[in-house]
């Protein structure tokens, strides 16, 4: 499989929209990487019970290729006590559209999303289980930072991280 360079103007994110469930009914994650994050439409069912809770979809090409959710303070106050970060959560790339480098231009793309439609938050945070190394990877080299804050979660330690806006 080649490494396709992905250009900046083909990956998007735009908050979840009824239009795209349709697109999101088929969304495949291996086993392997389930066990670490949600299928989106499960996710959304969850962020419908939340206050705070904002589903993101991330479009490669105008199709959904991914997801995330920004979870504000009620989220937040389990990992931080800081008032004015957003959480990162349940962010997956569809196993067809891995290794396109759809991961990291979305996560390039997150500082400029978050400024714009929170203009109150200074930082971004988001638990990774210790043992998913290639999120890891991938949130380190979009610019999150580990300070070194461990928390124990349902499925292990969980790893910190940080993102200053």
């Amino acid at each position: 499989m080649t490494n396709h360079i992905v250009h900046k103007e083909v990956v998007t994110l735009d908050f979840y929209k009824p239009e795209y469930k349709w697109q999101l009914e088929n969304y495949y994650l291996p086993q392997e990487q389930l066990k670490y994050t949600s299928l989106p439409l499960d996710a959304i069912a969850e962020c419908e019970k939340e206050a705070g809770c904002h589903p993101v979809v991330i479009l490669f090409h105008h199709s959904p290729a991914g997801f995330f959710v920004l979870h504000e303070w009620e989220g937040v106050k389990e990992y931080s006590d800081n008032r004015d970060a957003i959480l990162l959560r349940a962010f997956s790339v569809h196993f067809s559209f891995q290794g396109k480098g759809i991961a990291k231009q979305s996560l390039m793309l997150l500082p400029s999303f978050v400024k714009k439609h929170f203009p109150n938050k200074n930082e971004i945070i988001l638990a990774v289980n210790h043992m998913n190394k290639a999120a890891q990877h991938v949130y380190k080299k979009s610019g999150f930072k580990d300070k070194g804050l461990r928390v124990m979660g349902k499925k292990g330690e969980l790893f910190i991280l940080h993102m200053s806006l």
